[in-house]
């Protein structure tokens, strides 16, 4: 999600009284939630996502339930729930974004390489590999590693699959695993957090390497927090708090779900044994 609304609305509402007007509007007896319906495997309204999950044991830790304002992910999602003060949090947005206050990130990942398991491509893990030259590589259009796919002259080949999109009626991810399970292209290139409980669920065949060795930007790992509304702080803290002594649970739950799970530089593998 791109910054996009003017500095103006950012200070108004990081202002003392916006903060005083805000404080009184998080819910006490349920844990509202800001949720894209049909962005499975984050979240979907059957509960089935690693989103929901979150939410689940955010709520059982606050001893209230959760509760949905579903909306479709794409432009106007915070300004039509969590600035409408229809939910009080997002469970799963970029750290940085002015549009929302982040909570402390609670895992960080990157984008991926999935390639055929027992493919010429199985040992390859950065973009620059010769062995990617003249391949088919699908790409979600206009993401970050279609920046890194152009220094190594991997774009005349490359397929595209859309960006935006209404989930609930177009998935360019599954269709792009299909395609490569198929054998239509030769590898793809997806955001971990995507890539990994798909594949886990559905693709015997295929494996997830993280892109963690480009050394050139944009960067392709990503922090990943909670997002509240500007200026409530005392939420924010209270999220912290709960994300501070929950994050070994945290991570067991996304590591369960096939999240990718970095260190906090996105350059290896997370120790969960720490």
């Amino acid at each position: 999600m791109a910054n996009r609304f003017a500095a103006l609305i950012c200070a108004l509402i990081l202002s003392g009284g916006a903060q005083a007007q805000t404080s009184d509007l998080v819910s006490k007896t349920a844990l509202r939630v800001c949720a894209d319906p049909a962005n499975y495997p984050m979240s979907d309204n059957e509960g089935t996502g690693f989103e929901n999950q979150l939410a689940d044991l955010i709520a059982s830790k606050l001893d209230v339930p959760v509760q949905y304002t579903w909306y479709p992910m794409a432009t106007g999602f915070i300004r039509n729930s969590l600035r409408a003060n229809r939910c009080d949090v997002v469970m799963g947005y970029a750290q940085g974004h002015e549009l929302v206050l982040n909570t402390n990130h609670y895992y960080t990942s990157a984008y991926t390489l999935v390639v055929p398991t027992d493919g010429a491509l199985a040992d390859v893990n950065t973009l620059s590999d010769p062995a990617l030259q003249d391949k088919v590589i699908g790409i979600i259009a206009g993401s970050p590693p279609a920046t890194h796919m152009a220094r190594n002259g991997l774009l005349p080949k490359a397929k595209a699959y859309n960006l935006v999109v209404d989930r609930r009626h177009e998935s360019p991810a599954i269709d792009m695993l299909d395609d490569l399970a198929a054998g239509k292209n030769d590898a793809a290139i997806l955001w971990g957090p995507i890539a990994g409980p798909l594949v886990k669920q559905g693709y015997p065949g295929l494996q997830v390497t993280p892109l963690t060795r480009e050394e050139l930007p944009p960067r392709l790992f990503f922090r990943i927090t909670m997002g509240v509304r500007q200026g409530e702080k005392v939420w924010q803290r209270k999220l912290n708090s709960l994300i501070r002594r929950n994050q070994a649970e945290i991570n067991v739950l996304l590591d369960e779900a096939g999240v990718p799970l970095l260190n906090d530089m996105g350059t290896e593998p997370l120790d969960l044994s720490k």
